[in-house]
């Protein structure tokens, strides 16, 4: 078992880690919108003109699936993945800052604010960490 453990997390490698963590995390955000009977769709309403909550929904369990399936990509093809993670927290959080600026939800400005640093910056942050980082040495080690 630990043998079995030890090769999944050889390759799932660091960026795969985050890519599984993200791409759960977004399928699961989805589908609470989406079997809930009745979602609030407040501050939403520049995405719900143009389709119901559930469909919006609906594209977070896609890019979350997205997401997760990219982990088990070679590095430089997970790309795609980091994309798919970014597309639905900039969406809403764009709606939300829209719906702050528009005076029709206040508190979207503080929505946007958590969408665009523990998604979207969290996302870029893993998306630019090298799958193998040496620490560098310290000046006394070297010499």
């Amino acid at each position: 078992m630990r043998a079995a453990v030890r090769r999944l997390r050889k390759r799932l490698g660091r960026r795969g880690h985050a890519l599984v963590l993200l791409g759960t995390g977004k399928v699961c955000f989805g589908l609470g919108y989406m079997l809930t009977p009745d979602p609030d769709p407040r501050g939403l309403e520049l995405l719900t003109r143009w389709a119901p909550i559930r469909w919006w929904a609906l594209v977070w369990v896609v890019c979350g699936a997205v997401t997760f399936g990219s982990a088990w990509l070679r590095i430089g093809r997970d790309k795609y993945g980091f994309i798919a993670a970014l597309v639905p927290p900039f969406v809403w959080g764009a709606a939300f800052l829209w719906a702050s600026a528009a005076g029709d939800f206040p508190r979207g400005l503080a929505i946007f604010g958590w969408y665009a640093t523990s998604h979207v910056g969290m996302i870029l942050w893993a998306a630019s960490t090298p799958e193998y980082a040496v620490p560098h040495l310290a000046r006394r080690e070297r010499s």
